[in-house]
């Protein structure tokens, strides 16, 4: 029996890996002890236990970017979070540590290096976290969900994906979603998405330029997020939801889409063949233009910056491009090119060389 740590958190771009990961070693390996290292304010307070996994909980240690005073306390608050991962691998014997990076990541690396215990690291954004960047000078097995990530000893393996996604039926999912979503079976689907918060630009650029969208000969599932503040149109082939519980079935019937470039929407998209308008969220280190990269560099995709997308760059700009035909199926096909349903399974091997690596 092998006993794993899974650790990181924060996000849904370290948790989702992380779980689909841990779904896959419990369905390989029904006697494996897993326990899952995370804070108490990450998502994976929840989600983590929702899956029916054991979760260990550390205080959170943020890293510090500037001279202040958290930055002399954290040494300190490093050292006690690392001696609670160790002796978290000492009262479980465990076997093997693997960090998706968020702040519950960096206390398990330097717990593994301690221990001298076989340690895995996955990057899931093409631009990678501190503490990864940190995780990655310990082992020699890192795992890459883009090709262009920089990261030492980084090796391509794709996303984990949810095993709905990556084990897809595609006709039967295809049927399905077009069923609970009330489409017309006729009409290419546009998928429209700017994450759990909804993402006001590109919610008042697709809704104002509805009509010409549906005029072109396609209909609009748009996932506006729990709290936008939105009024849907009324036109018929207009389908508004706040949130999704069954991403399969609406990639399923997706034709293109537009949405934000976080690393899991990218991967996905990519893994089942969605050309896509990528709009990157505009603050942050600029992640979501580097993860949209692969996709659009292989014309599987357009970036567009947020400013831009206005309902008049929607009407002359996105309209036309729906409406050819040729293009999209031709991006269609580059994008599943470059995508993997397959990021689970290399994951998995990743870990196994890992292990071997230690006897």
């Amino acid at each position: 029996m092998t006993r794993y740590l899974l650790a990181g958190g924060g996000t849904a771009g370290h948790v989702n890996p992380l779980l689909a990961t841990a779904d896959a070693i419990r369905e390989r390996e029904p006697d494996a002890e897993i326990v899952v290292l995370g804070t108490k304010e990450g998502l994976e307070a929840r989600l983590v236990p929702e899956r029916g996994y054991e979760l260990s909980m550390i205080p959170k240690v943020p890293f510090p970017r500037r001279l202040n005073k958290a930055a002399f306390k954290f040494p300190n608050l490093l050292r006690r979070a690392r001696g609670r991962a160790i002796r978290l691998i000492d009262r479980r014997s465990i076997d093997v540590v693997v960090g998706f990076g968020g702040y519950a990541a960096t206390p398990a690396y330097l717990a593994a290096k301690k221990r001298h215990i076989p340690l895995v690291v996955h990057e899931a954004n093409a631009k990678p976290g501190l503490a990864n960047i940190l995780g990655a000078r310990y082992t020699k097995f890192v795992g890459v969900a883009f090709h262009g990530t920089k990261i030492k000893n980084g090796r391509f393996v794709g996303m984990p994906l949810r095993p709905e996604i990556e084990k897809m039926d595609f006709d039967k999912a295809r049927r399905e979603g077009i069923e609970r979503f009330g489409l017309d079976p006729a009409r290419k689907t546009l998928l429209v998405t700017g994450g759990s918060q909804g993402a006001l630009r590109l919610n008042t650029g697709i809704i104002d330029a509805a009509q010409d969208i549906i005029d072109a000969g396609w209909q609009i599932i748009h996932l506006v997020g729990e709290k936008a503040n939105i009024t849907a149109p009324k036109q018929l082939q207009y389908h508004m939801v706040r949130y999704c519980d069954r991403m399969d079935l609406a990639l399923a019937v997706a034709d293109f889409a537009v949405s934000r470039a976080g690393a899991a929407t990218v991967s996905e998209l990519t893994a089942v063949g969605v050309p896509a308008m990528y709009i990157p969220y505009p603050v942050g280190n600029g992640e979501q233009r580097l993860n949209a990269a692969d996709a659009v560099g292989a014309r599987g995709a357009i970036l567009v910056d947020d400013a831009d997308f206005t309902p008049e760059y929607v009407r002359e700009q996105l309209v036309p491009l729906l409406s050819d035909q040729v293009r999209v199926h031709d991006m269609a096909v580059q994008a599943r090119h470059i995508g993997s349903l397959e990021g689970t399974k290399r994951m998995l091997q990743l870990i196994d060389d890992a292990a071997a690596s230690a006897s």
